[in-house]
């Protein structure tokens, strides 16, 4: 990190933040409420870190009067994601959004640089982060082509959006500061400014482990939540209950518009093709949260594998080298646990968010996080703890 860019920001819990505003966190995530959605066991942190070599790192820009923005950095493995690929996966929902490097992913079933999440015009600076902090690697002297992959949410509802906050130093601190451990979640890096189902939304983060019949592997999701709907909870219209959703009355008192980035890792030895298909699971945990999937909505998916053995190295990409991957057979429960990850780390994303404050074009803007009490009684009256089957 360079020394200007130090003295502006402090670090805290793996993040890289400007002064937060918000005051202490006095949320708190699904599962520590007594839910548990699905039937699948977390990793121990509950996040895309249980997935061994993955690390995340977050640069929050939370002052002055409408500054609400940041960046989340997600590194695939430890070594050199460049020479060292790792194969992947591309579904979308609705494609109302600006996925640098879609096309790529698509066409070569690979990522070859950290995977960036920040706000929509923010998009050209990150991949100019993304590119200068890859180019600046070890040995890296002779590289002229990096696909960076950078994808956004409009948070352009608190943040002064056309202010063009980020810029490449920020992703390149994010990137630098990732770390494994425990994931900061709510209002921090990307999901800053974003709002949800008319709330307060953010970064979230679940994994799922399967048993050792299953294959033993670790999913892991780590979401940017932006989007609207019905607001739905463990099985219960939550967001009708609180009166607020999209389509009351027949009125758009709510708008869906939005996105959602899903980013998924795993540890199984996943072809591109295969991640492609449990990318495209994710999106069954984001129908079970409510999701409109709107016309104005930019939904993706981003899956990829750890797997050293499927790994596409220098080595492997030179040689004609025989790849051994899960077979189809065996997906089914990879499937299911990215289903229930993807619907935990969003109900993370928003039970962890903070009431934000914000001025947009000259007007004050609060938009309230959720309120978890209230929720959890909601949750208790449908049917209350150790009722579900």
């Amino acid at each position: 990190m360079s020394i200007v860019l130090a003295s502006l920001l402090v670090v805290y819990g793996g993040s890289v933040a400007a002064h937060d505003s918000h005051g202490p966190d006095l949320h708190t995530s699904l599962r520590a409420k007594g839910r548990a959605p699905g039937v699948l066991s977390t990793g121990p942190l509950n996040a895309i870190t249980d997935v061994a070599g993955v690390r995340v790192g977050q640069v929050t820009l939370n002052h002055g009067d409408s500054v609400r923005t940041g960046v989340t950095a997600i590194m695939p493995h430890g070594g050199d994601l460049f020479r060292d690929k790792v194969p992947a996966g591309l579904k979308v929902a609705n494609g109302y959004g600006k996925l640098a490097g879609a096309t790529q992913i698509v066409e070569l079933g690979e990522i070859e640089s950290p995977i960036v999440l920040t706000n929509t015009l923010s998009v050209g600076a990150a991949m100019e982060g993304v590119v200068r902090w890859t180019l600046a690697q070890p040995d890296h002297e002779d590289i002229r082509s990096v696909n960076a992959v950078v994808g956004e949410t409009n948070d352009g509802g608190l943040n002064d959006i056309r202010g063009l906050h980020v810029r490449p130093e920020h992703v390149i601190a994010a990137i630098e500061g990732a770390t494994s451990g425990p994931v900061a979640e709510g209002s921090v890096g990307a999901g800053t400014g974003t709002i949800a189902f008319g709330f307060k939304g953010g970064i979230g983060t679940s994994s799922r482990q399967l048993p050792q019949s299953l294959g033993g592997f670790t999913v892991g999701v780590l979401v940017q939540s932006n989007y609207g709907g019905l607001l739905t909870i463990d099985g219960v219209p939550v967001g009708s209950e609180l009166g607020r959703y999209y389509l009351k009355n027949a009125v758009e008192a709510e708008k869906p518009d939005g996105s959602i980035m899903i980013v998924v890792a795993t540890d199984a030895p996943l072809s591109d093709r295969n991640l492609e298909r449990l990318a495209e699971r994710a999106f069954a945990g984001l129908a079970r949260t409510g999701a409109a999937y709107s016309n104005g909505s930019g939904d993706y998916a981003i899956a990829f594998s750890t797997h050293e053995g499927v790994r596409r190295t220098t080595l492997r990409r030179e040689a004609q080298a025989v790849i051994e991957e899960w077979p189809n057979d065996r997906m089914s429960p990879l499937f299911v646990a990215v289903a229930e990850a993807t619907e935990e780390a969003i109900i993370n994303s928003m039970f962890k968010a903070t009431t934000t404050r914000s001025i947009v074009n000259g007007r004050e803007v609060v938009i309230e996080a959720l309120d978890v009490e209230q929720v959890g009684a909601i949750l208790d009256r449908a049917h209350p703890l150790g009722t579900r089957p």
